[in-house]
């Protein structure tokens, strides 16, 4: 199954720009709502890992989309993206445990750079979680993780 980027944006050019980004120039399955309330449901319902959104959007924002993001799933990883990123605004994505913040406009190597580090982060999460519930108590427990008994 192939890993998948949840994308984030009130505007339909962006929205768009990103699709074709992801599509073309990564493995990644691209998923995309201009619907920041849709895409709380996408993610509440799993297999995103992934999210790329805008920060300034009707209904939620993207620190909003962050934090469901972060309590759906404690490994996904989410990069923002802003026409005004400020100190203030970073700082809020730090304190959310958020990955990345963009500024638009972006080079095209910045944002796949972005992403390749963020789906390479979410996959070392998830393994020291696997590693570290397999030697649970400082014993490995008897299971087939990683090919160890």
């Amino acid at each position: 199954m192939r890993e998948k980027i949840l994308i984030v944006d009130d505007d339909p050019e962006m929205l768009n720009l990103l699709n074709i980004l992801v599509s073309e120039n990564t493995s990644y399955e691209p998923v995309i709502t201009n619907n920041p309330l849709e895409a709380v449901d996408i993610i509440r319902k799993g297999n995103i890992d992934l999210v790329i959104t805008k920060l300034k959007m009707p209904a939620l924002d993207g620190i909003q989309v962050l934090q469901e993001a972060k309590s759906a799933d404690e490994d996904i990883q989410v990069i923002i993206i802003s026409r005004y990123s400020t100190l203030d605004t970073a700082m809020e994505l730090m304190n959310n445990d958020g990955f990345d913040l963009i500024t638009i406009p972006f080079k095209k190597e910045q944002m796949l750079l972005a992403i390749n580090k963020g789906m390479n982060w979410r996959r070392l999460h998830k393994d020291y979680r696997k590693l570290k519930e397999h030697f649970k108590d400082g014993q490995p427990r008897t299971s087939t993780a990683f090919g160890v008994i």
